[in-house]
């Protein structure tokens, strides 16, 4: 299989570009001179690599930093998405795109509708999460309209090595190894009560290649491990496996405006599908993480 991947370069792609090239695939990606929201070099890109598959990460993905640039992250989250979707719909034959979206489309959920299935409303409750519902149902109308066969995947949290440190995990586990360096006797957090199910993102990029080789095209498929974890006990568990005792801090700028408290999603239908499932442990993850934040210093 010929693939195509945007945001190549980013923490999931390559991950996803080694395991494609591991399965056998012939991968092209999308570098730092294809910018998605310049439709003409996008479309020659596309064009020029004549995939089997279009795998498109590229996105603008720090909710946090959504909230100062809410234009830029739909003109990159949105309009980049129609760009390669009209790119990919002049290519004969046409490929199977998949679209990574995230669970924060969901927004707030309320403690009867846990796990959440891919039936629940949409309802954005942050410039990102608007965005990537924006994103979806130009999709959705790319598949209904031009007969483009995509498939949504709204993936939940996920984490593993070399992520960056504006995200959760990667964030507790480098402040984790600062205080470890210089003697520090707290850790400073955000918000420790928000819930969230975490998936490695060596597990995450086998469920996109399933999708796209069993995924139903209309369809969106959560990428989840149908758990979900509290920040506190998220922090408690990389304390103990890091060995380092550390008084939790809460800064109130690390504090988001608006957090939805708790995300846990049903996996039944990717599984039913593709037949994936979650296969590393989220501890074996966190390890992974803290080791590469003690040697990337």
């Amino acid at each position: 299989m010929r693939a195509f991947v945007t945001g190549g370069t980013g923490f999931v792609g390559p991950w996803l570009v080694q395991h494609l090239r591991d399965q056998g695939d012939d991968v092209v990606v999308a570098g730092h001179d294809v910018d998605v929201t310049d439709a003409k070099a996008l479309a020659g890109a596309v064009a020029d690599a004549r995939p089997d598959a279009v795998y498109h990460l590229a996105a603008l993905a720090n909710v946090a930093e959504s909230w100062d640039a809410p234009a830029r992250t739909f003109e990159v989250n949105a309009v980049g998405t129609l760009h390669l979707l009209e790119a990919a719909r002049r290519v004969d034959p046409v490929p199977r795109v998949l679209l990574v979206g995230s669970a924060e489309v969901y927004g707030f959920v309320s403690p009867e509708q846990l796990p959440i299935d891919e039936d629940a409303p949409l309802r954005p409750v942050t410039p990102y999460a608007a965005s990537k519902v924006a994103a979806e149902f130009l999709g959705v109308q790319a598949h209904l309209g031009h007969g483009l066969p995509v498939v949504r995947a709204r993936a939940f949290n996920h984490v593993g090595p070399a992520q960056s440190g504006a995200f959760v995990v990667a964030d507790l586990a480098r402040r984790i190894t600062e205080a470890e360096r210089s003697g520090t006797g707290t850790l400073r957090v955000g918000n420790l009560s928000v819930r969230r199910d975490f998936t490695d993102v060596r597990d995450v990029v086998r469920a996109y290649r399933l999708l796209v080789e069993r995924g139903e095209p209309g369809a969106a498929y959560n990428v989840c491990s149908g758990r979900d974890l509290a920040i506190d006990d998220l922090a408690h568990r990389l304390l103990q496996i890091a060995g380092v005792d550390l008084a939790l801090e809460r800064d109130p700028d690390l504090v988001r405006p608006v957090d939805v408290p708790v995300l846990r999603g049903d996996n039944s239908r990717i599984r039913a599908a593709t037949g994936w499932e979650p296969r590393i442990p989220l501890d074996d993850t966190l390890r992974d993480v803290l080791a590469h934040w003690r040697t990337a210093a």
